[in-house]
């Protein structure tokens, strides 16, 4: 049996982000026959995108926008990738000082030019996360990974 796939990327500058994804794929791991790759931004390429059967993006907002890290990504992906990943799940995360919509806006409407199905809504955490934040992240890494392995994404 072909084990599927989620990849999550994200970026973090002062380590919030990077506790964050690490929460969210722990939930992610709790389905046995889903292989789950978490990797930075800055580390994940075309391939692993194209091995993917989910990806969960994670961004802190910068300025009312996305890292810079997050859109390196896309571009490095996009012409290799977008008639390929069609239909692809996709869920967000996000961390703000102040807001998070700049961010999950412009991520969603990148994703919509791959053309990729959102699983679920984003989760946006503003300020420092709480235990109840990274429970959800938790929740939301295990809900990617069971319907990806049951085919509901």
């Amino acid at each position: 049996m072909n084990k599927k796939t989620i990849l999550i990327i994200y970026h973090s500058q002062t380590g919030t982000m990077e506790i964050m994804a690490q929460r969210l794929t722990s939930g992610a791991r709790k389905e046995p026959n889903v292989e789950v790759i978490c990797k930075k931004a800055c580390d994940a390429d075309l391939n692993d995108l194209l091995n993917c059967n989910g990806i969960a993006i994670g961004s802190p907002e910068y300025f009312g926008t996305m890292a810079g890290m997050i859109k390196d990504f896309f571009d490095r992906t996009y012409e290799g990738a977008k008639d390929k990943t069609i239909g692809l799940p996709f869920i967000l995360f996000v961390c703000a000082g102040n807001d998070g919509r700049g961010a999950i806006t412009q991520i969603e409407r990148i994703a919509a030019g791959y053309k990729w199905a959102k699983a679920q809504e984003a989760v946006r955490v503003v300020g420092k996360p709480t235990e109840k934040d990274l429970e959800q992240l938790e929740e939301l890494g295990h809900a990617l990974s069971a319907g990806v392995d049951l085919g509901i994404f």
